[in-house]
């Protein structure tokens, strides 16, 4: 809770990820004696990795039948934690910015319903397809695309689940890092090359992008801050949701301030596929405070589950921070204004402190 007491008007480039965080291993690079080099070779066979004249093989995540398996094993592990309003059951299958949404809103409802969820109802995801996108070392990821039974399955309330897998190691499980849910016209095609889906770098890689990646999230908050729309799309995620935090600010009695974080680290980092098209679908978070400050002699209204996972007591003064998981459609370089159109957005309080 101490980064809540950072003050409002000071901003970071980076935030600090709540859920966990690993660096990548490191390729290693065969040396000495042939014998030496020829164990050594086995070995990275063994754990996934190839060295091949100097440089790490290009090579699948997982193959169809395995992310299946992975994908089964986190709704298994997401329905035994939601029936009991426990994160521990959820923990080894979840990380990044999805990872923070789920277990403060799980350790949120164990406070407020602590005989576990009443209205549970398993969640079902089928009909996945899998987006396999190869590459060499780790961390590995891949994107499933499914359809759940939280929605309707006609019209256009008709949605699909996008989750995308993060493994850090041979012996690492894997663990979903973005959770962006979008309406069933809105999913693009990925690009492939020798049937595997094509990852974009973070820095965009050939063929460039009208934003790179890694630039998404800092644009993202350059917007929500200063208004400067740049290649952003207007729509629900952007000036609607600003127009929206402007308002708020004005409430009369209750005075709301935004400030607006990049969080792109460890399993935070975004992730991009190609499209068939020559753009790409990239998921990127950031982490936002929201503080409201209630005239004098009033006390701001606190949410039983934002109350919760709160520290301090409130006097005047609730400040709630949130991550938030978006989901955007980047164009090639070259595209009009409209080169980034934030398709869907996924969000959940953290942690709140009371002053």
């Amino acid at each position: 809770m101490r980064r809540l007491r950072r003050p409002l008007e000071q901003s970071r480039s980076e935030s600090e990820p709540q859920a966990r965080t690993r660096l990548p291993v490191r390729g290693r690079t065969a040396r000495g004696v042939a014998t030496t080099a020829a164990a050594l070779a086995l070995a990275l066979t063994a754990s996934g990795c190839v060295t091949v004249h100097g440089e790490l093989e290009l090579l699948p995540p997982a193959t169809r039948e395995e992310a299946a398996r992975a994908l089964a094993e986190f709704t298994a592990a997401y329905n035994r934690a939601d029936k009991k309003h426990d994160p521990a059951l959820a923990a080894g299958r979840v990380t990044g910015p999805f990872g923070a949404i789920n277990q403060a809103g799980l350790r949120a409802r164990a406070v407020t319903a602590p005989g576990g969820n009443p209205n549970h109802l398993p969640l079902e995801l089928t009909d996945a397809r899998f987006a396999l996108p190869r590459k060499a070392g780790w961390p590995r990821w891949f994107l499933a695309d499914a359809d759940s039974n939280r929605d309707v399955d006609e019209g256009a309330a008709d949605n699909r689940w996008l989750l995308t897998f993060v493994r850090n190691g041979p012996d690492q499980p894997w663990e979903v890092a973005h959770l962006v849910i979008l309406g069933t016209d809105t999913v693009p095609e990925f690009a492939e090359e020798g049937g595997y889906a094509v990852p974009v770098t973070a820095g965009g890689g050939e063929g460039a992008l009208a934003v790179a990646p890694k630039d998404l999230g800092a644009r993202y908050v350059a917007f929500l801050k200063d208004g400067e729309q740049g290649p952003l799309a207007a729509g629900p995620h952007t000036t609607r949701w600003r127009a929206d935090r402007l308002k708020a600010a004005k409430r009369p009695g209750l005075a709301t301030q935004y400030l607006d974080q990049v969080a792109d680290q460890g399993d935070f980092a975004p992730l991009g596929l190609r499209t068939k098209d020559g753009g790409a679908l990239v998921l990127f978070a950031t982490r936002y405070f929201e503080r409201q400050t209630a005239a004098q002699g009033y006390r701001p209204k606190v949410a039983p589950e934002v109350k919760a996972l709160m520290t301090g007591e409130v006097s005047r003064t609730v400040t709630k921070e949130w991550v938030s998981d978006q989901a955007a459609l980047v164009k090639p370089a070259g595209a009009d204004r409209d080169g980034v159109v934030v398709l869907g957005r996924l969000q959940g309080v953290v942690a709140a402190e009371g002053s």
